[in-house]
Formats: structure tokens, sequence, C-alpha cells
């Protein structure tokens, strides 16, 4: 039976594309959980693969703005991507992509970015690993921040469910539009993404979200969404403090949150994920090598259209570079492009630097530079003094986070 990929057209097809990666993850999404999820996620955005009559895969796109040096820029958040382990190795997934990809580009999206469950899968869809992220477990006895670190100010309050509401995301938005990686959030997303705890959706062992605000002069500056885990050990009860977000609009803010976090009574360690690789946190405490840094995979990004991609983002000077660009996915991207003065166009000019668009999306954001990817072999040289052009243009001063998994 011929196998058949298209945009669900009703809630019902939504859960069923949506249960393909729900089935690893023991995920089965009740009729509730999937008109939740439409209010973030757009019936019609989902593509489906079929066998028949029969729903065996699904690919997903939040339609959300992400920031890039220069600025937030509309987006494709590719998620729930999977097929049913009946129906592996039959090309549904490259089908799935295909669609995707085609229908991203119909409707003027420049570029698509994803979290990878697999990070080998997607390299040959054109994604490019664009950031890293850090991971920390500091225990309690060592959570100080370092000698000198300025006098305590402002202060810290728990709010509920409604204030947050109203406070978070202005604050959030403040962070966002100044940080390469950050996505948009609507009322929606808050809710139910971010705010919503539901116990049965607990993480094992964890208790509720707790929200606490910064607020300097009655103003609020920062923020942390956190809960306290348990679990007995030897006959003992341990208490970890999981930091789910914690943001603060500026330097002073950004030390009080996290001052707050790291001196909450009765717990023995603090855990922080998906922080940036130049958070600030490794400056503020006092022992940096009792943080058990550990690093991870962050955002793939891929340039769906590379002169609206290119041309979207802000560079750090008016000097002119020429990539010739190969993908065999999106064929038309392929050769030659110059950028001068923050535009990109077609062109007939010698390239500085050949690469694949897997390696134009790693770069894109600022997480590596073309050097980096040119010792890897992934970025050729084809003028003296190519990549050294290309790295001064789009060097930011902001490595590339993105708070949330979506």
């Amino acid at each position: 039976m011929a196998y058949r990929v298209r945009p669900c057209r009703s809630l019902d097809e939504l859960g069923k594309a949506a249960s393909a990666i729900g089935h690893y993850f023991g995920w089965v999404p009740t009729g509730e959980e999937v008109e939740r999820f439409s209010q973030v996620l757009p019936v019609e955005r989902m593509h489906a693969a079929f066998d028949g009559k029969e729903i065996v895969g699904g690919a997903g796109v939040f339609p959300f703005e992400m920031t890039i040096p220069g600025g937030p820029v509309s987006c494709a958040g590719v998620t729930v991507v999977g097929v049913l382990p009946t129906h592996r190795r039959r090309g549904l997934l490259s089908r799935m992509m295909r669609a995707q990809i085609d229908d991203i580009h119909e409707r003027g999206e420049p570029f698509a970015a994803l979290w990878a469950s697999e990070p080998t899968i997607y390299g040959r869809f054109g994604y490019g690993h664009a950031s890293l992220t850090h991971e920390i477990r500091l225990p309690r006895i060592w959570a100080a921040l370092r000698a000198g670190t300025p006098a305590r100010s402002g202060q810290v309050r728990l709010v509920e469910s409604d204030e947050a509401q109203k406070v978070l995301p202005r604050l959030y938005d403040r962070v966002r539009k100044e940080t390469p990686g950050f996505l948009s959030r609507s009322k929606a997303w808050w809710e139910l993404r971010r705010l919503r705890d539901d116990p049965s959706r607990r993480p094992p062992g964890s208790g509720p979200l707790n929200r606490a605000v910064f607020e300097i002069d009655g103003r609020p500056a920062g923020y942390a969404l956190y809960r306290i885990a348990q679990s007995e050990e030897d006959g003992h009860w341990k208490r970890n403090l999981r930091v789910v977000e914690a943001l603060g609009v500026d330097t002073r803010a950004t030390l009080e949150i996290w001052r707050f976090l790291l001196e909450v009574d009765w717990t023995d360690d603090i855990q922080a994920f998906l922080l940036p690789t130049d958070h600030s946190l490794m400056h503020l405490v006092a022992r940096v090598d009792r943080l058990d840094l550990r690093v991870g995979t962050g955002l793939w990004v891929r340039p769906v259209d590379v002169g609206a991609t290119l041309s979207a983002r802000r560079y750090r000077s008016d000097s002119r570079i020429t990539f010739e660009i190969r993908d065999s996915f999106c064929t038309w991207n392929e050769g030659a492009w110059t950028l001068a003065d923050g535009v990109a166009k077609r062109s007939s000019r010698r390239p500085d630097l050949r690469l694949d668009v897997q390696a134009l999306g790693a770069a894109y954001l600022g997480g590596f530079s073309f050097a980096e990817l040119s010792r890897a072999g992934l970025v050729e040289e084809a003028s003296r003094g190519g990549l050294a052009r290309a790295d001064a243009l789009f060097r930011s001063d902001r490595a590339p986070w993105c708070p949330e998994i979506f």
C-alpha cells in the first residue's frame, strides 16, 4: 500500500501524529492534552504519515520568533518528529521532512530550528549544530558566592501562578530581545508549557513548581522557576533544588536571583540545565570546580532560504564575503551568495568560503566560528583571509541560549 504525507486536518489526526514520537516516551496524549497542544501548534502545522487510513508518523512545527544577532525573526520550531517502530526504514521520515521543509519555505519562514533527541538524524536534512548547553550540579555546602561579591540588594518574593503570568513574560521579553536563541512565547505558551503545574506531569519525586520574583525598589527585575525534588538514599532523605529557569534583566538581577537559589535551606544540591556556555554563574560562585559542569547539545539550525536567513541577521561590519553553498536537500539554496552591507544576494563572484548549508546553520547564531568549523573539515577557505573576514562579520557578544526544549 502506498504511503502518503500531508498536513493534519483535525484534532484527532493531530493527536495520532504526535503519538508517533510519544510511543518512545510512554506518552499517549488525551483529548484534553491534544486540544491544549493545538493552542501552541496549529493543526495544519503537523504533517502526518499515513499507511492507508492509519497514521504512523508525525512531524510538527511551532510557529514562533527566535532571536538572532540583531533581533527576533520568524522561525519554524520543529518538534514531535517520529515514526512508529512498525514503519521504520521505509523512507517516511525523509518524506515528512521533505513536506515540512517545503511548507516552511512556502510560508516564508527563513530558517528552522530544533532540539535533537537523536543528533545523528538531522544533518542529512541540512540542520547544523548551532549551540552547546551547560548543566551544573552544585553541592549546597559549596554553594557560596566568590569573595568580593556585592552586598545583597532588593528582595525576592514567592508568587502565585496568576501573578507570575502577569510579571514573568515582561521580564522574559526584555532578555529575549537581546539574547540569540530565545523564542517568543504567547500567552497560551506561558500558561500551558511554562507555568502549568499538573501534579500528574511532574518529574518523579518532584514537588510543585515554585515561582520567585526578584524586585528592586518594588520593581520586578528577575525571576526563577524551580522545584524541590526529594528521594531516599540509604535510609536518608536527599533534597535537590532543580532550576527550571532563572533570568535577570541585568547583571545585578542575575546575581540576586542566583544568590537566592544558592541559599535555599534544607537542600543538598542545586541542579540547573540548559544554561548558555557564557553564563555569569561560572564567575559568581567561589568554587567553580564544584559545579560538576557538563556539556550538552543545544539548538540545531537549518537555513531554509539562505538569502533571507543571511539578510535577517546583524553583522559587525560592512565587509563583503561570498559563500559557495552546497545544499542537496533544498537545491534552491545551492550556489554562490555574496553578503554585503547586511544583504545577501545571488552572486557570480569567486567564493571566499565553501561549505554545506549545515555549517552555515552551525555558525548562524554565533555559537561556533567558521574557523572552528574549518578545523573540523566543515568549511573550506577558498580565498586568503576568508575565514577571518567571515568570523569578524558573524561575531556575537553572547553565546546562543534557548532556556527550554521545544
